[in-house]
């Protein structure tokens, strides 16, 4: 191992990892090599959401989250909302209602949106926005996102 490497260990997506990581990769670097492409890095200064991954259940920006602190903790990404090949509740929401163009930004908003109605099962369009005010739509697909979120939160709670 080289004096720029580390040996970590973290739960991804529900299962244990291991991985030598280099000190100046970060969290979408990372997630790259275990070919994860959900988290996009773009702006690459935590403002855009578009690399957001929950770490121990918090979002973080993956652009500026070190690889290495990640150690010990639980990572979740959106390749993990799908089950048994089946969209989630949120992703065939953000499909219906038409919520992304281009679909760059699309990851972060989805997996933002699995956090918010986690934490909050009927939000309010003011509270959407608040919510996912740190992600940003260069296409301007707003009004759907909160279509899709309403929706989505519409449908978990039938569920």
């Amino acid at each position: 191992m080289n004096q720029h490497a580390k040996s970590i260990s973290f739960v991804l997506n529900g299962s244990k990892a291991e991985m030598l990581v280099q000190t100046h990769e970060n969290l979408v670097e990372l997630l790259n090599r275990l070919d994860l492409h959900g988290a996009r890095e773009s702006c690459g200064q935590g403002l855009c959401g578009c690399c957001t991954v929950i770490v121990d259940d918090i979002a973080v920006s993956g652009c500026l989250c070190p690889a290495a602190f990640i150690d010990g903790k639980s990572v979740e990404t959106i390749e993990n909302l799908d089950r048994d090949g089946r969209l989630s509740l949120v992703q065939q929401a953000y499909i219906d209602e038409g919520a992304f163009q281009c679909g760059f930004c699309t990851s972060g908003f989805i997996l933002m949106t699995h956090k918010l109605l986690e934490e909050n099962p009927m939000p309010t369009d003011e509270e959407i926005r608040n919510y996912l005010a740190g992600n940003l739509c260069r296409c301007a697909a707003y009004p759907e996102i909160i279509s899709a979120v309403k929706s989505a939160a519409r449908k978990m709670a039938r569920s």
